[in-house]
């Protein structure tokens, strides 16, 4: 599913009525529609209900008007609050406005403090409260008045459904301009705003249906539409059955170097995730003193001992037979619990020099490459970064803050520059491709906060590669099988007792609700 920006969506609608001549009043109709269907679930305990509804004079409050007049007609009380005169309305909420009128709908200002207080007063008494205020045309801060009707609002504690995007929320940051709407419920119209999905905007929009108000879908599926929501209808594709006749050398075979002393869980963790998502076959190579560690933690798992350092580090002696392990496999990960150390810089760059299949790089691998990234320019084969915030902010040579501050075009602009699929983790992990294509996913909750959770997603990644699936639709669908398996967790053990093992645990069980679909 496709995810637009404010403009991106205007542009949408202007289309769909110039190009294809449905009526603008035709989708406001549909909207309202669709929003009192919401209401309606609210309501169904209570009939036949109050609802009070805070309309403004763009679109957005058309919409309302359209929810006030069909909730009129369903028996529900209806009180609805205008932001704004009349002659401000947009035509088409003109249009709904004077049609209320002739209905003698209950309306009234809100223009001062008189209003404010009715307004009080009436959602204090309210099974419901619908805010079509701002919509997707919000940005910056709310005004001083306005933020009194938001907090009147949000004060009376009563449900909230906002109309496309709660009021106060930017559509394309999710940013917040000092309060906004606390809703329960968010309908949002033909496709999902950004805002609505990423901090701090989701944590406002309660659960989000998006409604369908009949926009031509090839509008809404346009390839210049270049960022997408992962859905589990996107997934399902991706694990057919297995043929009956296969073997392990099917599924291919996974390569993860890395390893210290300290941090070979790091390895452990990845390998495991590998073979847990389908790899056929999985090899950890490691620093020699650490094989019994590994070998005592995995048995499913191959080992290739290397050369060390005497801090037990991987050492530059090792590369020969890192050359030799990179002729033998379908994909290789580098960089789990390799720790920092002088010669992890060559050894990343040796891989990335002499791998003839796809490389995913984490972790150290990532610090090895510094802010010196000239070693992916006019690499042949496909590459994979998984940083988190604290890493692609080294790798760019900017602050953290401005990386969380523009994580949309900070994935974007790496990929393309860098030319390689950029996996960019956090709440709402970002998946860009070279090309501009960007995935973002939802699933995964805090509990994944927790230490090794980075090494798992680097070793499903690694594993669906390994398995012949294109590396930028591997990160996509890892990113989302990782968050998954991070949400089954949660329902039997909550947050806070998650731990990275867990999550490798359930990956058999997410997966296996993929495969029942076919």
């Amino acid at each position: 599913m496709k995810i637009v920006t404010a403009a991106e969506m205007r542009n949408i609608d202007r289309r769909a009525s110039d190009e294809y001549g449905v009526p603008s009043l035709i989708l406001m109709e549909n909207a309202g529609i669709r929003v009192v269907e919401v209401a309606e679930t609210f309501l169904e305990n209570s009939p036949p209900g109050r609802v009070v509804v805070v309309a403004g004079k763009g679109n957005n409050g058309g919409d309302g008007l359209v929810a006030v007049r069909h909730l009129i007609n369903t028996g529900v009380r209806v009180e609805t609050f205008l932001l704004g005169d009349p002659e401000e309305m947009t035509p088409d909420t003109l249009v709904n406005y004077e049609i209320l009128k002739k209905m003698g709908a209950l309306m009234f200002p809100l223009k001062d403090e008189e209003g404010i207080n009715r307004l009080i007063a009436s959602t204090t008494a309210a099974d419901l409260i619908i805010d079509a205020l701002y919509g997707i045309s919000f940005r910056g801060k709310l005004r001083e008045f306005d933020r009194q009707v938001v907090s009147a609002m949000n004060r009376s504690h009563k449900p909230i459904i906002a109309v496309d995007i709660p009021s106060g929320v930017e559509a394309d940051t999710g940013r917040v301009g000092g309060e906004a709407v606390q809703a329960a419920w968010t309908v949002t119209m033909a496709l999902p705003k950004l805002g609505l999905l990423i901090e701090p905007g989701c944590s406002y929009a309660g659960r989000v249906t998006v409604a369908d108000i009949s926009i031509p879908s090839l509008l809404l599926s346009e390839k210049a539409l270049k960022t997408n929501l992962l859905t589990e209808t996107m997934i399902k594709a991706f694990f057919p059955p297995r043929p009956r006749n296969s073997h392990k050398g099917t599924y291919g075979h996974a390569l993860v170097i890395g390893g210290s002393t300290g941090m070979t869980g790091a390895v452990v963790l990845s390998a495991a995730s590998a073979l847990t998502v389908g790899a056929g076959l999985v090899t950890a190579a490691v620093p020699e003193s650490l094989l019994p560690i590994v070998e005592g933690s995995l048995v499913e798992v191959m080992t290739a001992p290397l050369a060390e350092t005497r801090q037990n580090t991987i050492a530059l002696e090792a590369l020969p037979v890192i050359e030799n392990l990179l002729g033998t496999v379908s994909v290789c990960a580098i960089g789990p619990g390799m720790s920092r150390y002088p010669e992890a810089k060559a050894v990343v760059r040796f891989v990335l020099e002499r791998s003839g299949v796809p490389v995913v790089i984490d972790a150290d691998g990532l610090n090895a490459l510094g802010e010196d990234m000239s070693v992916l320019e006019n690499r042949q084969v496909p590459i994979v970064l998984t940083p988190h915030p604290g890493e692609m902010s080294r790798l760019l040579g900017v602050t953290v803050g401005e990386v969380q501050s523009r994580r949309m075009e900070v994935a974007r602009e790496a990929a393309s520059k860098w030319g390689v699929t950029v996996v960019l983790k956090g709440s709402g992990t970002l998946v860009a491709e070279p090309g501009g294509e960007v995935y973002l996913n939802v699933t995964g909750n805090p509990g994944m906060a927790t230490a090794g959770s980075g090494d798992v997603l680097t070793g499903v990644i690694t594993g669906l590669i390994a398995q012949g699936m294109r590396p930028n639709t591997a990160a996509a669908i890892g990113t989302y099988l990782h968050g998954k398996a991070g949400d089954l967790v949660k329902e039997t053990q909550g947050e806070r007792g998650l731990i990275a093992g867990d999550l490798v645990r359930a990956l058999p069980e997410v997966i296996r609700g993929f495969e029942k679909e076919f």
